[in-house]
């Protein structure tokens, strides 16, 4: 089979990878959409990898044994494995599942990216496509639509609630279509022109510019001098961390999905303690919540602007440069163009 690998300093290509086969209680499935997240920066960077990719839609080609999968099916994949056994897994926060020695020896770097035209995955990871949803929409139950998905359900934001979302990049935009499914007000900070404009053109209240000296000044004038009820950190940078913190009102609700390696500098006292903040560390949703996650699929009429291009896998060097631009929303690829 193909699959993408990032051959040096913004160059990426297809290479050969074994064939893939079932084992246990785990199956192959034959990739039709791969969305690309932030592998971006790796191509950038020129980091040489094989292992790319973590979200993806597509058939259920092989098991190896009787199960909850059968061939045909249509599956959604999600990001990363678990043991499926732990208490975390049983609850189905299995994102934090801690026992990966078993997903790491079956599962080998053969087997593990979604830049691929098969993918191995336990079968309680891949998940069933309502009828009428296509593989595309489908893939955005992963990255698209997850990391804001769950945190939302953790900040509990309902209609009552105006909700910063820092970055709009696909996490962001998909964060902006879950608020306004829940009737939230969305202000966005976002600084790349093409994203603002897409923001604009998906309903957020408000597109401000994180790089304006008054934007706080700015964040409570929308919101009577309050602040706002909840923030989502979508950027991953410490000065958007940094904003939601300050922008949020007192006993409001914030939340961090935009990985970050930088630290942020939190004063316990008048950041937390005085303000009464909450602070959650969200990842992705709870496997129980994915019947809701696809009524935003199959209801919200803003899914289409979620994904702004799709390429051929053959076309990866593209796909990269475009990824890499920011000038775009979720970009997918399709293994067997």
């Amino acid at each position: 089979m193909k699959k993408v690998a990032i051959l040096g300093e913004r160059k990426a290509g297809l290479v050969e990878a074994p064939h893939l086969q079932p084992v246990e209680d785990w199956v192959v499935v034959k990739i039709l959409v791969a969305p690309m997240c932030a592998e971006y920066k790796g191509f950038v960077a020129g980091h040489k990898s094989d292992n790319l990719g973590h979200e993806a839609a597509g058939e259920v080609v092989a098991v190896a044994q009787p199960g909850p999968l059968k061939v045909g099916d249509r599956v959604v994949v999600m990001p990363l494995c678990s043991c499926g056994t732990c208490d975390l897994c049983r609850a189905g926060d299995y994102i934090y599942c801690q026992n990966g020695q078993k997903a790491a020896r079956i599962m080998g770097s053969a087997g593990a990216p979604t830049m691929a035209q098969y993918i191995l995955k336990p079968a309680h990871l891949a998940l069933p496509i309502p009828d009428g949803v296509s593989y595309e929409h489908a893939s955005l139950a992963c990255c698209g639509l997850g990391p804001s998905f769950g945190a939302f359900q953790a900040m509990g934001l309902t209609a009552y609630d105006t909700v910063l979302i820092a970055g709009a990049g696909p996490v962001g935009l998909g964060a902006l279509i879950n608020a306004r499914f829940r009737g939230a007000r969305a202000i966005v900070v976002e600084s790349v022109p093409w994203r603002k404009k897409r923001a604009e053109e998906m309903g957020a209240d408000r597109v401000l510019d994180p790089n304006d000296s008054r934007i706080l000044d700015r964040i409570r004038e929308l919101t009577g001098g309050r602040g706002v009820d909840c923030a989502l950190d979508c950027a991953g940078s410490v000065k958007a961390e940094r904003l939601c913190i300050d922008a949020t009102r007192r006993r409001g609700r914030v939340a961090f999905v935009g990985e970050c390696n930088d630290d942020l500098a939190i004063r316990v006292s008048p950041d937390l303690i005085r303000k009464g903040l909450a602070v959650i560390g969200s990842w992705h949703y709870n496997l129980a919540d994915y019947p809701a996650v696809m009524k935003v699929i199959r209801e919200s009429p803003l899914i289409p602007k979620l994904i702004s291009h799709v390429f051929p896998m053959s076309r990866v060097q593209e796909a990269f440069e475009v990824s890499a631009s920011h000038e775009c929303a979720k970009v997918v690829l399709k293994p067997w163009e």
